[in-house]
């Protein structure tokens, strides 16, 4: 049993530092902002708050996976995997919630435009779904799962980076620096597969794809006629 945990142990050390440096590098980025002074916790509405439970219950999980497996603790490591099922689910309509509420609401960033808001909080949340959908399919699978799931929240790093980047100078083509970053993440994660596979796993490779995809669909469907016209009708325009 000690020689299987160890061996366990090497790979899934990569995987730890991963979620960990996703976990903390979102944390960051929304942190320094409310610090800042770009918003105020008290006035957000509840949803607000829901979801940034949601989001930090699972990056907290994407942590505590990797370190189960460490320790060898598989049974418990597969029983928050479901939990973690859920959370994905909240998080995805939630997400897409959130965008619709703060168009309404007028509570979205005024150096997007309605349609590119709606686009880019609707798109992003309904991916990061399907991403994680497809590594739960995939969990007997170890190689695809882990970096499924990885997969996922680099989808998601965007609202971080938004409050990072200045945002105000890039209107138009913010989708370019973001990218760039995500897909800069991806290449840690191909890095790795080159030195312990000798290539890059195919799930990494299709990250990279769903990275590309999803910002050149954000660009696109911003600017299609029905989003425009749902979006200013949500904004009240």
């Amino acid at each position: 049993m000690a020689t299987t945990a160890e061996g366990a142990v090497r790979p899934e050390i990569f995987w730890q530092r991963m979620a960990l440096g996703l976990a903390v590098f979102i944390i960051f980025g929304f942190l320094q902002f409310a610090l800042r002074g770009f918003v105020d916790p008290v006035a957000a509405p509840f949803w607000v708050h829901a979801h940034g439970a949601l989001m930090l219950a699972w990056l907290g999980l994407l942590v505590v996976q990797p370190t189960l497996v460490t320790r060898d603790n598989l049974a418990l490591h597969r029983r928050l995997g479901w939990i973690g099922a859920g959370l994905a689910t909240a998080i995805t309509f939630l997400g897409v919630f959130t965008g619709v509420a703060s168009l309404v609401l007028g509570r979205f960033p005024p150096f997007f435009s309605p349609p590119y808001f709606l686009a880019l909080t609707t798109v992003e949340s309904l991916v990061f779904g399907l991403v994680v959908m497809a590594a739960i399919r995939r969990r007997a699978m170890t190689d695809w799962h882990r970096r499924l799931m990885i997969g996922a929240t680099i989808v998601i790093l965007e609202p971080a980076l938004g409050r990072i980047l200045p945002m105000p100078l890039m209107i138009g083509w913010s989708d370019i620096p973001v990218g760039i970053v995500q897909l800069a993440v991806v290449g840690i994660v191909a890095l790795h597969d080159r030195r312990t596979l000798g290539r890059v796993h195919p799930a990494t490779k299709i990250i990279a794809a769903v990275v590309v995809a999803t910002r050149i669909t954000i660009y696109l469907l911003s600017m299609t006629p029905p989003v425009i016209a749902l979006a200013a009708r949500l904004a009240g325009g």
